[in-house]
């Protein structure tokens, strides 16, 4: 690809920052800390009682496109002191041509879109990053569809 077609491409796809994960063992020492200690607002919890985890989302005041997510495992598990970080997050307009490109250029896709609404990468030094579509998922499409995972994220 030469460098202007990338640089159109690169316009073409837009995307924006979503959220960032932290894994928390306790949820209410951790409300404390962000909420009660630090500030932010929660903006929105949800219990998933089939996965066994609850998330909440938190921001600071006046800043809510910046946000934190905490993910609290029902199970207990111990993070050691490089599993607490999850990933970053952006909503893509294109998730099947963002993920495509970043395929022809070697990356490997973690988790594929096969829904046409989520899918996760990684960074060069191995940070995962969720994409997500933005709107609506978009009907499944190969080679998603069909890919399977490959390693974790």
């Amino acid at each position: 690809m030469s460098s202007d077609t990338l640089k159109q491409f690169n316009r073409n796809l837009l995307m924006k920052y979503l959220h960032t994960m932290v894994r928390v063992a306790d949820l209410d020492a951790s409300l404390r800390f962000y909420r009660d200690l630090l500030g932010l607002r929660e903006l929105r919890r949800t219990d998933n009682e089939k996965g066994r985890f609850t998330l909440v989302f938190l921001a600071a005041p006046g800043d809510d496109d910046a946000q934190v997510e905490l993910t609290f495992n029902w199970d207990p598990e111990d993070y050691g002191e490089g599993r607490n970080f999850g990933h970053l997050a952006y909503r893509v307009d294109d998730i099947y041509g963002l993920c495509r490109k970043l395929m022809d250029a070697g990356v490997t896709i973690n988790r594929p879109p096969r829904d046409g609404h989520m899918a996760f990468v990684r960074s060069p030094d191995n940070i995962s990053i969720e994409l997500l579509q933005a709107g609506e998922p978009l009907p499944p499409a190969e080679p998603w569809a069909s890919m399977p995972n490959t390693g974790h994220w």
